[in-house]
């Protein structure tokens, strides 16, 4: 495994868990542009997804997706379009280097976790993409599994970071 794909909660199975969820495995599911890898990890009859709309300004957020279903086809078009233009490696070394997931509270089988994403993807054309936001998840423990129940997302980076 590379340096840049370590989790940080080696002894912490909770933690460890909710990262291999939000970082690894998402990541490695959006280059693949694979939804099936990452559906198992959502509560699908809990979830609702706001988008903040980069804006540090909550009268601006919306419920942008009030259901999984409406998450998962925004998500997949996110993937196909920056698939094609990307190195699957460099892509990876990208993403992986510009998230940060290091606050996750826990109380009792709730969670809250905070992603970050400050840093730039180079494209095969010798363009970047800029990955400045952040988005904080929701999360329950459901039958022994951590699950997503839903996320405030596209928040500005400067929000705290």
């Amino acid at each position: 495994m590379d340096l840049y794909a370590l989790n940080p909660f080696a002894n912490d199975p909770d933690r460890h868990a909710i990262w291999e969820m939000l970082v690894a495995r998402d990541i490695e599911a959006f280059l693949a542009c694979d939804w099936s890898m990452v559906e198992p990890d959502f509560a699908a009859d809990r979830f609702m997804g706001v988008d903040g709309k980069a804006s540090a300004n909550p009268d601006e957020w919306r419920i942008s997706f009030p259901t999984l279903e409406t998450y998962s086809v925004s998500w997949l078009a996110g993937a196909r379009e920056f698939a094609p233009r990307a190195d699957i490696e460099t892509a990876r070394a990208g993403v992986f280097g510009a998230t940060r997931l290091n606050e996750i509270e826990i109380t009792g089988g709730r969670a809250l976790a905070h992603k970050k994403f400050n840093g730039k993807v180079e494209m095969k054309d010798g363009t970047f993409d800029v990955l400045d936001w952040q988005s904080v998840y929701t999360l329950a423990r459901i039958e022994g599994a951590w699950k997503l129940t839903g996320f405030i997302g596209y928040l500005p980076y400067s929000m705290g970071s």
